[in-house]
């Protein structure tokens, strides 16, 4: 099969048209080593290129990762002030007026599996 060269994504047209042929891919995945394998990673590198440019993702914030952690597990702020020994502590934390400080950042990976990049406001490429 003769392709065009992958080359850098500049317009949405472009955009639009790599998407098309890279999500061809997902049902019918190259052999490992094989050009269409080379040509679906390439494809995969531009892509996200031309998407880290353009659609920039903002750095979390700790208080709402932990707020939609705590909702999406049915956990209160009771169970919170409970993990972090403290009910005046957990209410400080959720209202913005204390920072989580590295060791209840630590506890809520450990405990609750909240990754501490997102309570640290670090995006996973940063």
């Amino acid at each position: 099969m003769k392709y065009t060269p992958v080359t850098i994504i500049h317009t949405e047209e472009e955009y639009q048209a790599a998407l098309t042929e890279y999500e061809g891919y997902f049902d019918d995945e190259p052999a490992r080593g094989s050009p269409e394998a080379d040509r679906f990673e390439l494809l995969g590198m531009v892509l996200a290129k031309y998407e880290e440019e353009r659609f920039h993702i903002p750095d979390a914030d700790a208080v709402e990762v932990l707020m939609a952690s705590m909702e999406a597990n049915g956990r209160t702020q009771a169970d919170l002030a409970e993990l972090l020994g403290s009910r005046s502590r957990a209410s400080e934390i959720l209202n913005r007026k204390r920072e989580l400080n590295l060791g209840q950042i630590k506890t809520l990976t450990r405990e609750w599996r909240i990754p501490a990049a997102a309570l640290i406001g670090v995006s996973e490429y940063a």
